[in-house]
């Protein structure tokens, strides 16, 4: 079949609707690929996130969970579906939004909503999605993990609340993965990331398939704008009181959105943000905002000059604050101080609080504050959709986890930026440094020590070894009661357990968290702040990665039991 259409059908001025739709005046066909299904393709709650090199060398392995994906929107549902999609700017991510447009597009999918150049943070990707009621969305990232083509790669799906997929949908993917036999796929589809504006494409078989770029930035900053008090931060930043502000973007996804609103929008003045052009590698750097491997900013904020810094991680959820000669926030204290200073946010002024929380691993910090305002306490595994959850039922608004997340319910997940502006909005209405602000919390509200440990790049099936070591020493009988000292205090074990929640909303229950709790010269533990160290395997989402969170001086069990190998420390 060939279609002859007017030129003038095929290119409007500025490419509002650049017709791309014939390939050289032919009906773009669907082609039905032949494939082996693969037994490793579930997805975390961060997504699938492996090394480039898997996506890279075994055979329609993208192709594979991506039509994975697809699969769980019915089909009669794609007739009318818009999925937004969009990513960190990381090794192999154009390429896999190609391989989505060209699947989606032959799968009946009726509408892509594509960030510029594939650039949209994962809070924007969120935004979006709510905002224009998306079935749901693509994010390609693998969050803080190193880039390039050595580092490591993901796809996570999120639904049409904007949050993670729920652990039904996660499921439902893998099933469908581990018995996948085909995929269909337009081959010769290309569209061009770098043109906002609609091209349109007439596939085979299907309505007109829509892919529309967009500005990776303005909804976004559109939504912030009804959050915060936009007056009131260009006043702090760019006033004639104003402070100096060092943001760094790790050559990750919020560079552009740095720019465009705190640089351009509020004032701060260009050379205040930094590394905020996105690159595959990330510049060769690991972007994870903590005080390894943000460790530059760290040293400039030492310096003095500037008085407020942060650091955000690759896809945009993860933020770590500092301030003046490098004072640090922990991410268990940040969430704690927004929640007591919650009313210097004009957003809960009209919305109300209705309940905070963090997960299991995060310390006390929040705790007090909810205790202190009356305030309804949610304590959740790790995991944003646990999180989501509460939000959807109306429960939650202000929430945070103590890997550098934090958020509230104007999404469906944590955000980096926002959560920086929410401290910039503090700054702004209590006129005082981080550090004094800082100091007035915990003498009004009391200290949590926090202290975090990473143990990266080791064996999976070592690590797992070890995790099974511990539970089998930790859940023996005789271990309850156990004494432990360092220095001059003697711990006693008083709870020793699998960390276990049943969801309020939806009853279903979540494990595997190691958990053991100590009462310190005879005194009880206290339900929701104990001193405690917590371990999370995470080798079933894919990752190489082994988190310990330890809270006081409890060091000595994690080190009798685990062996340190050739795998580097990195103490916080």
């Amino acid at each position: 079949q060939i279609i002859f259409i007017p030129k003038n059908e095929f290119f409007k001025k500025g490419g509002e609707t650049a017709k791309t739709s014939l390939l050289g005046g032919k009906m773009v066909k669907i082609t039905v690929v032949k494939t082996k299904p693969y037994t490793d393709q579930k997805p975390g709650t961060s997504g699938l996130r492996k090394r480039v090199t898997v996506f890279q060398q075994n055979q329609h392995y993208a192709e594979n969970f991506i039509q994975s994906i697809i699969s769980v929107i019915e089909p009669a549902e794609r007739q009318t579906a818009t999925l937004v999609v969009g990513g960190d700017g990381r090794f192999f991510m154009k390429d896999a939004i190609q391989l989505i447009v060209q699947i989606a597009a032959a799968n009946g999918i009726n509408h892509l909503v594509i960030g510029q150049n594939g650039i949209m943070s994962t809070p924007a990707v969120s935004c979006v999605i709510r905002k224009i009621k998306a079935v749901g969305g693509i994010i390609l990232t693998a969050s803080h993990n190193p880039g390039g083509p050595n580092g490591d790669f993901g796809i996570k799906y999120n639904i049409s609340s904007g949050g993670p997929a729920p652990e039904g949908i996660t499921n439902k993917i893998f099933e469908i993965s581990k018995g996948l036999q085909e995929y269909h796929i337009c081959p010769d589809m290309k569209v061009d990331l770098s043109k906002i504006g609609k091209q349109t494409f007439e596939v085979d078989t299907f309505k007109p398939f829509t892919v529309e770029i967009v500005d990776s930035v303005e909804a976004y900053a559109e939504m912030l704008r009804g959050i915060f008090d936009f007056a009131a931060l260009k006043e702090l930043l760019s006033g004639a009181k104003h402070i100096n502000v060092r943001l760094d973007a790790m050559h990750g996804v919020v560079g552009p959105y740095v720019k465009k609103i705190v640089c351009e929008e509020l004032g701060s003045p260009a050379n205040s943000a930094v590394n905020c052009v996105p690159q595959e590698d990330f510049g060769g750097h690991h972007p994870d905002p903590n005080l390894t491997y943000a460790a530059d900013l760290v040293n400039t904020m030492k310096g003095g000059e500037y008085d407020f810094g942060a650091a955000f991680d690759g896809d945009g959820d993860r933020n770590m604050v500092l301030g003046k000669h490098g004072f640090f926030v922990n991410p268990s204290d940040s969430v704690a101080v927004i929640a007591a200073n919650i009313t210097s946010i004009p957003y809960f002024k009209k919305t109300g609080v209705k309940g905070l929380a963090r997960s299991m691993p995060t310390s006390g910090a929040l705790d007090n504050v909810a205790k202190a305002l009356q305030m309804q306490l949610y304590e959740t595994p790790t995991g944003w959709k646990f999180f989501g959850n509460l939000m959807d039922a109306g429960k939650l608004s202000l929430c945070g986890e103590e890997s550098f997340g934090t958020g509230s319910d104007h999404i469906r997940e944590k955000d980096g930026l926002w959560a920086v502006l929410a401290w910039l909005s503090i700054l702004a209405t209590r006129k005082q440094s981080v550090e004094e602000i800082m100091k007035d919390h915990w003498q009004k509200f009391g200290r949590n020590f926090f202290t975090r440990y990473d143990y990266e790049e080791v064996d999976s099936d070592a690590a797992n070894k070890m995790i099974k070591d511990l539970e089998t020493a930790m859940f023996d009988p005789s271990f309850k009661g156990k004494k432990l000292s360092s220095g001059d205090k003697t711990y006693e074990v008083a709870i020793a357990d699998n960390f276990a929640y049943t969801d309020p909303v939806d009853a279903s229950v979540s494990k595997n968290q190691v958990r053991a709790c100590f009462s310190l010269a005879g005194r009880p533990c206290k339900p929701r702040q104990p001193s405690c160290f917590e371990v999370q395997n995470l080798y079933s989402k894919g990752r190489r990665h082994l988190d310990v969170w330890l809270r006081f001086e409890l060091w000595l069990l994690i080190r009798a039991r685990m062996k340190r190998r050739k795998n580097s420390l990195r103490e916080k």
